[in-house]
């Protein structure tokens, strides 16, 4: 029986200096580099996500207005009518 691999090795490369600087702050928070790496990743994805979600209210916020749609109110009776 083959058993799955649940890790993918992924293989980065970066200035010699902030190499130093990732294993000393890997040490300094008691963690592994591929651990730091993936709390790093998910914090970014994390903050990314947000972004782009602001990003999409922003524009949803511009299109609903064009609309005359300025409280929740406008639109619970625009998504409503016609049912």
């Amino acid at each position: 029986m083959k058993i799955k691999k649940t890790r993918a090795a992924v293989t980065i490369s970066m200035p010699k200096g902030m190499a130093e600087e990732y294993d000393k702050l890997a040490k300094s928070l008691a963690k592994n580099r591929s651990v730091l790496f993936r709390e790093m990743f998910l914090a970014y994805k994390k903050e990314y996500l947000k972004r782009e979600f602001r990003e999409l209210q922003k524009h949803g916020a511009a299109l609903a207005q064009k609309k005359g749609l300025f409280t929740e109110s406008d639109v619970e009776k625009l998504v409503f009518e016609g049912r």
